[in-house]
């Protein structure tokens, strides 16, 4: 692991930095710093519980011989007789204090009943009163063992009873000086020294092995990075309109967007695949594009793409959706055809009687003129009874274009639409303008006829568009309706899939056959109740 260099530099102002080398080398240095600390916290914890347990084991230890020693010096007849009489002897201070060097202990003291000090390591304090308060269950015939503060300072004392025969006439304390805290833990970490030093060693070397291996597997990324690409993933989930489900190698579900959790209804649960949608979990991990497969009661085209885990990713959308968009990009491209049409049509028209007057030849121009406006009102008489204006826009748009293919475009005179159809006039301009951009293809760009016939009676609604051009083939004709099948290549046969799903939603029909030397498509679609 490479570390950062210490310093930065501002492009306002090129100030010099010091910051902790670890804190430079990203995830991976603060992994290891947080090893080191937690070691350090870990090393003074253990050093806490050691010089408790030292002190623990000093006392105990130390009691007991003081409590031996204390044993040994109440039994001399000296002692017991100085005891007795309450008297200080010189020869009794300096005897005990020799065998408190014997015995190794920081002082021996003899009291008599009341206290009163008989022998200590400091002569100017015999006579004094003992202190530290804990006299009372040995001159009542006990022997304690007590941590108290003397005069000395804080020490573990042994104390017994001294006896003439059956009274008590004085007390004995031996003791022993308990060592400084400070003292202590030194010794515990003394104790623990090496074996912090080789659990640092190795807990380093595994925290620095296991932050490449963890940068590795999280892309380089920084935990803050990381956090910010969960919550833009989840407003992105969220915004989406599409459902999308990320799946396990096992088919569980781990991931789904707001819309997926809607239509499968999972309600925060991530249970497996099969148990909400049995048809989507038989797709093995695979690339696929708009697949058709049914949810619950809606028709859904799935989209899926395999993960390097074993799971795949899986989208999907309502076919209605997806036909909705397809249509306006059809109607859109429809129009500005027919408004380039018109434009060529108009401007070639302007052209000719431009050219006309400026030769003079005003009748010549006048007669174009009224020929056109003629044209104009012979084709508007044919579509008067057409009462939805939208489908009469598309019919007059849909001749022009046919005047710049050099098409002839006829609408039969007896053609009708009530009103009632204005609802559904999305839909019908959706077939018609599918129909006649597929009758004027057929003709391949040669002088041909297309003619258009919209018809209503009690039965229902039928349309025909019929074309002079060659026909189908018959293994085309049988799949004609189906999306991706086109007899003009690839990339085409989303037109005519468009109208049978449009035809679908008007509970009609649809169909294509010969008739005489023409190709016919039929649209027949029930009745509609008046708005």
């Amino acid at each position: 692991m490479s570390s950062a260099p210490f310093s930065v530099r501002s492009a306002a102002a090129p100030i010099r930095r010091w910051r902790w080398p670890l804190s430079r080398l990203g995830i991976g240095g603060r992994l290891v710093a947080l090893h080191l600390l937690i070691l350090c916290v870990l090393t003074a914890l253990l050093t806490a519980i050691e010089v408790g347990h030292l002190s623990r084991q000093a006392r105990t230890e130390l009691g007991e011989r003081a409590l031996n020693a204390s044993r040994l010096v109440a039994q001399f007849p000296a002692v017991i007789e100085c005891a007795r009489r309450g008297e200080q002897n010189p020869a009794l201070n300096a005897f005990v204090n020799a065998l408190r060097r014997d015995v190794g202990a920081d002082y021996i003291v003899v009291g008599e009943r009341h206290g009163i000090r008989l022998a200590h390591p400091t002569p100017d304090r015999l006579g004094r009163p003992m202190e530290g308060g804990d006299n009372e269950g040995p001159l009542s015939g006990d022997e304690i063992i007590s941590v108290a503060r003397g005069s000395l300072g804080l020490a573990v004392r042994g104390k017994v009873p001294i006896f003439s025969g059956h009274e008590i006439v004085g007390v004995v304390s031996t003791g022993f000086l308990m060592p400084q805290v400070r003292a202590l833990a030194q010794q515990a970490f003394l104790e623990l020294l090496p074996w912090f030093v080789l659990a640092l060693a190795f807990g380093t070397l595994g925290a620095v092995l296991i932050a490449r291996r963890l940068r590795r597997e999280i892309l380089g990324l920084e935990p803050e990075q990381i956090a910010a690409l969960v919550q833009e993933h989840q407003a992105v989930l969220s915004a989406l309109g599409e459902g999308v489900l990320a799946l396990g190698p096992g088919g569980e579900i781990t991931l789904a967007s707001a819309r997926a959790e809607a239509a499968l209804k999972l309600r925060g649960q991530r249970p497996q695949l099969a148990e909400v949608w049995p048809a989507a979990a038989q797709l093995t991990p695979a690339r696929r594009h708009n697949l058709e497969l049914a949810l619950n009661d809606l028709s859904v085209l799935v989209n899926t793409e395999p993960l390097p885990s074993g799971g795949q990713v899986l989208t999907f959308r309502e076919r209605s959706e997806a036909l909705r968009l397809a249509e306006e990009l059809t109607q859109v491209r429809s129009l500005v055809d027919v408004l380039r049409a018109q434009g060529h049509e108009y401007a070639n028209h302007l052209h000719v009687i431009s050219g006309l007057l400026q030769l003079g030849h005003v009748d010549e121009a006048r007669e174009a003129l009224h020929q056109q406006i003629e044209a104009d009102a012979d084709f508007r008489e044919l579509t008067r009874e057409l009462q939805v204006p939208r489908v009469a826009a598309l019919l007059f748009g849909q001749r022009e274009r046919a005047q710049e293919l050099g098409v002839t475009f006829k609408v039969e005179g007896e053609s009708n639409l009530s009103r009632r159809w204005e609802r559904h006039s999305g839909a019908l301009v959706t077939i018609l303008g599918n129909l006649i951009q597929n009758a004027f293809e057929a003709l391949e760009g040669r002088a041909g006829e297309v003619t258009v016939s919209i018809g209503e009676d009690p039965d229902g609604l039928q349309i025909e568009v019929q074309d002079s051009g060659p026909g189908l083939d018959a293994a085309v004709q049988q799949q004609i309706f189906e999306r991706g099948v086109s007899g003009k290549g690839e990339g085409r046969g989303h037109g005519l899939a468009n109208v049978r799903a449009r035809v679908d939603e008007l509970g009609g029909q649809v169909r294509v056959f010969r008739r005489g030397k023409a190709t016919v498509f039929q649209v027949s679609a029930p009745p509609v109740d008046p708005a």
